[in-house]
């Protein structure tokens, strides 16, 4: 025993000098790369040089960064704040001395249709402003398309393609795959248009689903080639019928489509790499720091460096909070809110002495029960405090997306925006006759007479109960909306049964107060708090030592829109997935797992 403790004392004095040599080491690098990064920077010049505007990564609402050491090792699509992006376009557009914008937007993609429209709606600024656009490309896709059409000449490769594809899909429905292999799949969802459930319970999609993702997809579908068609003097049905005609499964050397689009309008010519550069440097002058002969120019995330913001002297806050994801209980990532992270973080907002309005951005098709009742009772920690609270609703706010904004005193959403889906999505798989089909059976002893899981045969008596919780669930999300909306809960169960609206139709059923962003949502809780001065503070996820640590040495961040390691966000993939996770195990939620909109 005397040697145990002696070995285990050894082992305990190894490890702590070990520990204590890696943070010094981590010290050391991290004071190095400081000093190195005061006294070796350079001037970033602007001045003449075209900004190129080529995002490769994903618009969100707020970037979710892995600060973790494994982190280093990982490499990960960008993620773009929309907010930063606005503040680039605003410098941008006051920028005199900047000759042109070149645009690719070939890698870029969208949190949901309202972020691409206002993305759209922000490069169109540019030109609006007088400055010089040009679009270049090797593939323009839909949203590509809708953000390029703004540009002064939309340029593409000649072995490149352009495609104008509609909105929506397929999806897989698993239902028969599950009874082949002994999975049946008890649905307990509520609400006649709650379709969550669906890919798992039925061989294909129910009319009423087909119904309401129709009217979600074809406005917006509408609204983008109106934009496309009046920026670039095109009639819609025009657009249509190139949509309907032209096609290319692979993203290249779509001729027909170019010589189509070019005949139209829709692209002004073709033209290759190295004619484009030489085109450029006469245009724009010539690098002389480029050993490969290009044009002057900067990256947008150079540009970034550049910009400053003038610091607030005033105390009061409006404090912005950021939910985005799928709602889930446990810490956040990207793509998840997790309950415990948010709780906290808006009890960090409430607890500020400074606060005196707090803007709830939700992002969000819902996800777990339990997790959403957890983020409603800490917004109601701060109103009891006198906070006033203004939901802002971006891309989606559906089903438990709805159930968080409950406690708002005002409630935002833009005009497509995905909400309402107020219903329960429930499903219990039961796998005996899977146990069976491979012999393995089970017996044992229990002290309940409920005692019951998966592995068994549904009976009556649980079957009845897992209805009576639907019910349940559902009666209490109705009576929650209905009294947060003040009106009656036989109305709010006429427009609930898990059906979808966009937010100009969430309006008239007076589900939102207003159709505005976020600028008119902080506008909104300045009046409400009755603020003459104020400073807004864009509540960001509170790092650990060792994070920052690891931010400042390996992910330096670019004013926004420039960091390296950025995480995936996994929104689309959670929801593409959920169905097999529902059936490897029972699950109930406030969601919308099917809202979400492919471009």
């Amino acid at each position: 025993m005397k040697n145990f403790f002696k070995k285990v004392g050894k082992f305990l004095d190894v490890t702590r000098k070990v520990t204590v040599n890696i943070f010094t080491a981590i010290f050391i690098i991290y004071f190095i790369v400081i000093i190195a990064m005061l006294f070796s920077g350079e001037e970033v010049v602007t001045a003449g040089k075209v900004v190129i505007l080529n995002p490769e990564g994903i618009f969100v609402e707020e970037e979710r960064v892995d600060y973790s050491f494994e982190s280093i090792f990982e490499e990960a699509p960008g993620q773009y704040a929309y907010r930063d992006f606005e503040r680039l376009i605003d410098a941008l557009v006051a920028d005199d001395e900047v000759p042109a914008i070149l645009l690719d937007f070939s890698s870029a993609g969208y949190s949901g249709p309202s972020t691409l429209l206002r993305v759209a709606e922000q490069v169109a600024r540019l030109s609006d402003a007088g400055k010089e656009v040009i679009a270049y490309s090797d593939r323009y896709s839909t949203a590509n398309l809708l953000v390029a059409s703004s540009a002064d000449q939309i340029l593409v490769h000649q072995a490149g393609a352009v495609n104008l594809n509609g909105l929506g899909g397929d999806a897989p429905y698993v239902n028969e795959l599950l009874g082949k292999i002994g999975v049946t799949v008890h649905d307990y969802s509520q609400g006649q248009f709650k379709s969550a459930n669906e890919t798992i319970t039925r061989d294909d999609m129910s009319e009423n689903d087909r119904i309401q993702r129709l009217e979600l997809l074809e406005p917006i579908w509408e609204e983008m080639l109106a934009r496309i068609g009046s920026n670039r003097n095109i009639e819609v049905a025009e657009l249509q019928n190139f949509s309907d005609t032209f096609f290319s499964f692979i993203p290249e050397a779509a001729f027909t489509n170019i010589e189509q689009a070019i005949a139209m309008g829709l692209i002004d010519e073709v033209i290759s790499y190295p004619d484009f550069r030489a085109r450029m440097v006469e245009a724009y002058g010539a690098d002389e720091e480029s050993e490969i002969g290009s044009y002057s120019h900067i990256f947008f995330g150079e540009y970034m460096t550049t910009l400053e913001e003038e610091p607030s002297l005033a105390t009061d806050e409006v404090v912005v909070i950021y939910a985005e994801g799928a709602i889930m209980e446990g810490e956040s990532a990207s793509g998840i809110i997790g309950a415990d992270s948010e709780v906290l973080k808006i009890r960090r907002a409430h607890n500020n002495e400074n606060t005196r309005a707090i803007v709830y951005r939700v992002n969000s098709p819902g996800g777990s029960i339990i997790a959403s009742e957890m983020i409603r009772d800490e917004l109601f920690a701060a109103k009891n405090k006198g906070i006033p609270v203004v939901v802002s609703m971006s891309d989606y706010a559906a089903s438990g997306g709805v159930y968080i904004s409950t406690p708002a005193d005002y409630i935002f959403a833009e005009p497509y925006t995905i909400t309402g889906s107020i219903g329960v999505a429930i499903a219990v798989p039961t796998v005996d006759q899977f146990f069976e089909k491979i012999g393995v059976n089970f017996d044992g002893v229990n002290t309940s007479a409920l005692s019951w899981d998966i592995n068994q045969p549904m009976t009556d008596e649980i079957d009845a109960l897992f209805a009576e919780f639907g019910a349940r669930s559902y009666d209490r999300f109705i009576s929650v909306v209905s009294s947060s909306r003040e009106e009656d809960p036989e109305y709010i169960n006429s427009i609930a049964g898990g059906r979808v609206w966009l937010g100009s139709r969430a309006l008239e059923l007076n589900l939102v107060d207003e159709v505005g962003g976020i600028d008119e949502a902080i506008a909104k809780a300045v009046e409400i708090a009755e603020l003459e001065e104020y400073r807004i503070n864009y509540l960001e996820p509170e790092l650990s030592f060792e994070e920052i640590i690891i931010r400042e040495i390996f992910g330096v961040k670019l004013n926004g829109l420039a960091t390296r390691f950025m995480p995936n966000n996994i929104l689309r993939a959670f929801a593409q997935n959920q169905q097999l996770l529902n059936a490897l195990e029972p699950s109930a939620s406030y969601s919308c797992l099917n809202c979400l909109v492919n471009f």
